[in-house]
């Protein structure tokens, strides 16, 4: 087992997902689809469509994390600025990058539609950007350096990432086991905080759950160390029956 600790970072780029116009479904999926590989999500940030608050995000970030994923802002329409300032973040110009402009000649032509201006934008591409495939609509989304950028768009994020995936050098797979008890967090707050002190690199995590008038607590512990993770989810399960609770594997359905 590899101790190699890789992070990442997720920047959600768009109003309309500050606005509550849109809901964010992408965050989730990037974190389990990384995680399963060894890259271990350690922070998001959502953003506005503002050029200089991208530019010191991916600045701030690319500099911080191993890896950053951005979702959002490269479509056609005039507010899609992502390209341009992930660009000027990496102090480069940016352009018509040719495998990107036949990409989409070829898919329009084969649709019956126009390559129209706005269309256009789509094949533009920071210079030195390596290209991530979109076999949905064709539109690319890039790599520069450490820094991925792909499209808002669920299905489409999703079958980027996979594209991408072969050029992630992963780590230490995080680990979970989850346990829930008729408990409540007042109850096992303290003893919680002792275990807590005892198994440093388990990370435990409470979460109280309200259903049918029943209430009560899981226990999520997460750890890159299976033994210490084992041991820890021992503790934990003592610790509840000692509480008079009959505790179960997962999380309350």
């Amino acid at each position: 087992m590899t101790d190699k600790i890789v992070t990442a970072c997720v920047v959600t780029i768009g109003d309309e997902i500050l606005s509550g116009r849109t809901k964010d479904a992408n965050l989730s999926y990037i974190a389990r689809h990384l995680n399963e590989i060894g890259v271990q999500v350690r922070e998001a940030r959502v953003i506005c469509d503002v050029e200089e608050v991208i530019v010191a995000t991916i600045n701030e970030v690319r500099a911080t994390y191993d890896y950053v994923f951005t979702t959002g802002g490269i479509g056609p329409t005039h507010d899609d600025i992502t390209a341009d300032s992930v660009a000027k973040a990496f102090g480069v110009e940016i352009g018509p990058h040719p495998e990107a402009v036949a990409v989409l000649e070829k898919h329009y032509e084969v649709t019956g539609q126009e390559f129209t201006t706005a269309r256009q934008r789509m094949a533009r591409i920071p210079h030195g950007g390596i290209l991530i495939d979109n076999p949905i609509s064709r539109a690319p989304g890039f790599q520069m350096e450490n820094v991925f950028v792909m499209a808002g768009v669920p299905k489409i994020m999703q079958v980027m990432l996979d594209s991408l995936t072969d050029r992630l050098d992963g780590g230490a797979k995080m680990l979970s086991r989850t346990l829930t008890a008729s408990i409540g967090e007042g109850a096992i707050a303290k003893p919680l905080a002792a275990l807590q002190e005892a198994f440093e690199t388990v990370s435990l995590g409470s979460y109280p759950y309200f259903k049918d008038k029943a209430y009560g607590t899981s226990i999520v512990m997460r750890s890159i160390d299976s033994a210490r993770l084992d041991e820890a989810a021992q503790a934990v399960r003592a610790l509840m029956v000692e509480l008079g609770a009959d505790p179960v594997e997962g999380e309350l359905r």
